[in-house]
């Protein structure tokens, strides 16, 4: 199984899909999302998906309605204006790690298997986690794990990292592992250790930079009554996609007309996130974490 999708039915349903209407899934993974989508958009409906992992390629769908374009989702307005003039009426995205990058060791995304300190989402990027590890220095590396990973003691494991790798490069998961292990505390190692990995996945590949540049893009995109539909999985990613929900823009900062109308891009259609069900948290526990949020685009 390449991924089970979060959510599924609540995310599509959000996305009120017009059958003639066009629509963008701009983390494709294993294609869960997109399939449901394209049963419910008829002949003349069009999707979009994104996703930079090669192995992401392989699970592409035969579908004339449908078209695959391999890149990050930061450069989707240049390539929907490039395929179909610009304009849309829906974006969907699924911020999670996929099981399958998760399930595959060499990709280095886990706490549970032994694989090169990778965590490249593309494989052709030229920095990877081990890069990081090895060679950011203590305050540096101090602030991607305090910044990203929401560690308190991010001082004290980047210092580990540090006198490690003295020794010895660090170039494995489980080397990560050992050089940190008298900072887990007993009983919660797996969450620190996740934390750490978290950190690390995220300056790889810039998610927030690239979350903030593709929420930016996301008023110009659609049409108006089009849809914004977003699930988040840790605190960071959620709290940036309720700022742009919110007010358009990153900060939160809600802006005014000389008239003090608020110049808001879109209607929230519900004030609090969506989170999975107990059911279906049993089912799939990556999804514990999930919130999924909903914005429709307000006419010009």
């Amino acid at each position: 199984m390449y991924h089970i999708p979060v959510l599924l039915n609540e995310s599509v349903n959000a996305l009120n899909i017009k059958p003639d209407g066009i629509y963008v899934d701009v983390t494709f993974g294993g294609g869960g999302h997109s399939r449901r989508i394209l049963e419910c958009l008829g002949e003349n409906g069009r999707l979009y998906a994104f996703d930079q992992d090669e192995d992401a390629a392989k699970n592409v769908i035969d579908d004339r309605r449908f078209t695959f374009i391999q890149q990050n989702f930061r450069y989707m307005k240049n390539f929907l204006q490039l395929y179909c003039g610009g304009k849309v009426d829906g974006i969907l995205a699924d911020l999670g790690v996929s099981s399958y990058q998760f399930d595959t060791p060499e990709k280095g995304f886990s706490i549970r298997y032994n694989g090169r300190l990778d965590m490249r989402m593309n494989k052709n990027a030229a920095v990877d986690a081990a890069n990081i590890v090895n060679t950011y220095d203590v305050t540096t590396l101090a602030s991607v794990l305090s910044r990203y990973g929401e560690l308190r003691n991010a001082m004290a494991i980047a210092d580990a990292v540090a006198m490690a790798r003295e020794v010895k490069p660090i170039e494995t998961t489980d080397e990560l592992k050992e050089a940190v292990a008298r900072f887990l505390p007993r009983g919660s190692e797996n969450k620190v250790l996740a934390q750490i990995f978290q950190a690390l996945r995220i300056e790889v590949n810039e998610e927030m930079k690239v979350l903030e540049l593709f929420l930016g893009q996301c008023a110009d995109v659609l049409n108006p009554g089009g849809r914004l539909v977003v699930l988040s999985y840790h605190s960071l990613e959620d709290r940036l996609v309720k700022n742009f929900m919110k007010t358009g823009n990153a900060d939160g900062n809600l802006e005014k007309d000389f008239f003090g109308n608020q110049l808001t891009p879109y209607k929230l259609l519900s004030s609090k996130p969506i989170a999975p069900s107990d059911d279906e948290i049993q089912i799939n526990n990556r999804a514990r974490s999930a919130k999924l949020r909903v914005a429709e685009r307000r006419s010009q």
